[in-house]
């Protein structure tokens, strides 16, 4: 049977989406994994400072610059801030809607499942890690946009048992103070959902695959602000060996469902170098299975350092050691008893080596 080039290249393409997806999807997992961790070990008030610094971190990165590629610079602030929400979740998978009631007033509403709480994480949240990322964020679009008018209104949170995370932007005929940025109106309800108003991407500008490569980064954005800012309240040490648990943890929980994204096979140590590699280049670095002589190990070289592009010192570091743990984590869940080593052969790359213990 002959292949056509064509064919071939049709298929390297869909492998290499269903790498990033499988990376979206175990970066996802490890964000959860992280939050629950912290949850378990400290109380609200830490998580709510943690929540608020994160989201303040990925305001000042994200929201800008990215409110200006999406086209809404023209719009009234509050229905921009609104739209802004429905475009930028969705590049990230999260499902979030979109109801206009005037030009100074605009709702969001997320549905559900909730990336942020994905399955039964959202039973293992304390309420006040939406306080801190509402206070993180959305109390900070109009100071970012300088429009001192403009709030945001909590009608519904997800955490406290109501009918999910909304609210609604609002430009006020007064400057707000700090604390009047965000403000609750329990009992209040949205506007009914109308489709045609939905705002959407435009689709030739968003191929399959430069989506899937922005939910992967939408995940990985999480996980590097979120390691900066807890190791600012907690330190690097204590948070290198909880953060390092929860990715070790995820490694071994998400093993099997990338494996069926990716239709790894469960078997000896090329299988998992095989796996090991199809997932690191889910990150678009470059990775090669290098030669051995000894039949109970197999050798990956990974090129490129996507995940820490951008971060220096104790935070690359940090980094560094929670990606190392996560595919330890990945390797140990095989049914054949292996472990996983790391050694950074070149400030861009790195070299895996699992070896086989029976």
């Amino acid at each position: 049977m002959t292949v056509s080039s064509t064919s071939t290249s049709t298929t390297a393409a869909q492998l290499n989406i269903a790498a990033i997806n499988a990376q979206a999807e175990i970066l996802h997992g490890y964000f959860l994994g992280m939050q629950l961790m912290v949850s378990r070990q400290y109380d609200a008030p830490l998580i709510e400072q943690w929540m608020f610094k994160l989201f303040r971190r990925q305001h000042q990165e994200k929201f800008l610059s990215s409110f200006e590629k999406l086209g809404l610079s023209q719009l009234p602030d509050a229905v921009a801030c609104a739209q802004y929400h429905v475009l930028s979740n969705a590049i990230g998978g999260v499902p979030v809607e979109y109801m206009y009631e005037s030009d100074q007033k605009a709702w969001v509403r997320f549905r559900y499942p909730r990336w942020m709480y994905d399955g039964p994480t959202l039973c293992g949240i304390p309420p006040q890690s939406g306080l801190g990322f509402m206070r993180g964020w959305y109390a900070q679009n109009g100071v970012s946009l300088q429009n001192p008018n403009l709030g945001f209104v909590c009608v519904s949170e997800d955490l406290t048992g109501e009918f999910g995370f909304c609210g609604y932007f609002k430009e006020y005929a007064f400057e707000l103070s700090d604390a009047q940025r965000l403000q609750f109106a329990k009992g209040e309800y949205p506007p009914p959902y109308i489709a045609e108003q939905q705002p959407s991407l435009v689709s030739e500008h968003w191929s399959e695959l430069r989506l899937a490569k922005a939910k992967r980064n939408y995940a990985l954005g999480y996980i590097r602000n979120g390691l900066h800012e807890l190791a600012s309240l907690l330190g690097y040490e204590t948070t290198q060996a909880l953060a390092g648990q929860a990715a070790r943890l995820i490694g071994l929980q998400y093993y099997a469902s990338t494996a069926v994204m990716l239709t790894a096979t469960d078997g000896d140590v090329k299988d998992a170098a095989k796996y090991l590699a199809m997932m690191l280049s889910g990150m678009g670095d470059e990775t090669q299975l290098m030669p051995t002589s000894d039949l109970k190990q197999a050798k990956i070289e990974q090129t490129g350092l996507r995940v820490v592009r951008g971060v220096e010192g104790a935070d690359r570091e940090l980094l560094l050691h929670c990606w190392q743990e996560l595919w330890l984590g990945t390797v140990r869940s095989h049914r054949l008893m292996m472990t996983l080593t790391c050694e950074q052969t070149a400030e861009e790359t790195l070299l895996w080596t699992i070896t086989s213990l029976n």
